[in-house]
């Protein structure tokens, strides 16, 4: 094993497993069946692991970002939301996303016509499509076009253009700590239609209750109406999760038109009550 896989794994008792640093007083550890794919591309450290509890998983700089089990929550909830509150979306922006998993959600919808997907890492998408078909769905709708470059960089050249983006980045650090900067929230404030609007996932609002704020802070104070939602994504801290919407207008569900999509989490119940928040994160977020 070479010094950078020894840094993520772990041997006990002739099983292999990686540990995930959360934070300095935080591991979390998976038992791994084998590495499907490892290797460094420009930007940062790829695996693909087939694990035990999570079926297979990316794993980006030692960091789970997605896995077979549960990687469909996050998608679908990042994705159908924001689709079933703007009333005609046609083109749609994604920025990240590099396990296509979100792209494949927005391709549920027919009356989407385009899909630019910015990712900065190809690779990460070549592997994904190849070892993780459950969460890539092994994506070729020619709705989507696959651009491959900073995100950062390609909203600042973009006006007017889309009725939705979705910001399906990673955590705030590497390659996706500009993509929680207020600059690029004004990029895609720029970027959006007179109707459209964004939305991004803010972190746990357990463990990263500063993000969330912050996040929160930065689209609110660009745009009409703000919100905060939330689901529950197994692999990721806490389970709680957050996502942050910011509309160029109001923050209308229409929580029947996922109705008849192949989804395994969401449905109008889910639509309808994710805004509803625990007390705890309306004091962190709306105390003033």
């Amino acid at each position: 094993m070479n010094n950078k896989l020894a840094s993520y794994f772990t041997e006990r008792d002739h099983e292999l497993w990686l540990t995930e640093d959360e934070r300095e007083d935080l591991k979390v550890s998976y038992r791994i069946k084998e590495i499907l794919f490892e290797g460094q591309s420009e930007f940062q450290h790829i695996m693909v692991l087939d694990s035990y509890s999570f079926g297979r998983m990316l794993v980006l700089d030692g960091i789970v970002q997605t896995t077979s089990m549960d990687g469909y929550i996050y998608n679908e909830m990042i994705s159908h939301v924001p689709l079933c509150i703007h009333p005609n979306p046609k083109r749609v922006l994604i920025i990240g996303g590099g396990d296509c998993g979100a792209a494949m959600e927005v391709c549920k919808y027919s009356a989407v016509e385009r899909i630019d997907m910015v990712e900065i890492d190809k690779i990460v998408v070549e592997v994904c499509k190849k070892h993780l078909p459950e969460v890539s769905g092994q994506l070729s709708d020619p709705r989507v076009q696959f651009i491959f470059d900073d995100g950062v960089i390609f909203a600042q050249t973009k006006e007017n253009e889309y009725d939705i983006v979705i910001v399906d980045s990673s955590d705030p650090i590497g390659p996706a700590k500009n993509l929680f900067e207020k600059s690029f929230y004004q990029s895609l404030y720029k970027a959006l239609k007179k109707d459209g609007l964004m939305v991004c996932q803010s972190q746990s609002p357990i463990f990263h209750v500063e993000v969330m704020k912050q996040t929160f802070q930065r689209i609110s104070d660009l745009f009409d109406e703000t919100k905060l939602y939330t689901a529950v994504v197994p692999t990721y801290p806490g389970g709680l999760w957050s996502f942050t919407i910011g509309s160029k207008g109001n923050i209308n569900l229409n929580p029947a038109k996922v109705s008849k999509k192949k989804t395994q989490y969401v449905n109008q119940q889910i639509i309808e009550r994710c805004f509803f928040l625990p007390q705890f994160m309306l004091e962190n977020v709306y105390r003033k």
